[in-house]
């Protein structure tokens, strides 16, 4: 109930008016059953741009660190992410990866939409970077369509860092379905996974026309991190 009132009465209309985002392909979203989004990653807005414009609930994986939070600051995040329908995973890697990889496929097990992330990151220059395999084994293990998603201009509208928005219209590009049938039983294929996830992405930087990097989006953060000190 929550999720409907925040997205058809207080964040949708409002978010909607200002920002007119244009969206091309949603037709291609099926109206029952477990479908996977899978979009590039460019600010903090995408995971509510995105479920405002779908017209079924969609639930992102967010970090668990948005749940954490101290203080009314803390508390208002935690309720706002909640409230839109986002569920909290542990990115340390490990067992923790695992559990992820869980809760996603158990969302997908009840028939809903789940939304991820292939980079596993926001990009930290507006390029599109390599993706992690999770995404692939959550594709070939729960058997769901994948769709892939372009977010376009969100990185302009609210860049890594800033607090507030600026007012530029986003547009959003849903492509066709991918068909992964061919490696069902190989979810265990650490080549096929790989092979998976690179024609996601693949597809992904046709849609949006970013330039792509073959590394890991977290290296780059990591290096520019640590050449900053």
């Amino acid at each position: 109930m929550f999720y409907w009132i925040m997205k058809h009465i207080v964040v949708g209309p409002l978010v909607l008016s200002i920002f007119r985002p244009w969206v091309v392909g949603l037709e291609k979203i099926p109206a029952d059953g477990p479908v996977i989004l899978a979009s590039n990653h460019l600010s903090f807005i995408d995971s509510i741009f995105l479920p405002l414009v779908v017209d079924r609930p969609v639930v992102f994986l967010a970090k668990s660190e948005y749940f954490t939070g101290r203080g009314l600051k803390g508390w208002a995040t935690k309720l706002f992410f909640q409230g839109t329908g986002q569920l909290p995973i542990d990115r340390s890697g490990g067992k923790a990866s695992e559990a992820s990889l869980n809760t996603g496929l158990r969302v997908l097990s009840e028939g809903r939409i789940l939304g991820i992330y292939p980079e596993g990151t926001r990009s930290p220059d507006s390029k599109l970077y390599r993706g992690r395999t999770g995404v692939a084994r959550m594709v070939l293990e729960s058997g769901a369509p994948v769709i892939p998603v372009a977010m376009i201009g969100t990185a302009e509208v609210m860049p890594i860092g800033s607090r507030l928005p600026k007012v530029r219209r986003v547009g959003i590009i849903l492509g066709e379905p991918l068909d992964f049938s061919r490696f069902h039983g190989l979810e265990g294929d650490r080549f096929v996974l790989r092979s998976v996830t690179d024609e996601l992405v693949y597809e992904l930087q046709r849609l949006s026309g970013q330039e792509y990097v073959d590394v890991y989006a977290s290296s780059v953060k990591e290096r520019r991190a640590s050449e900053a000190r």
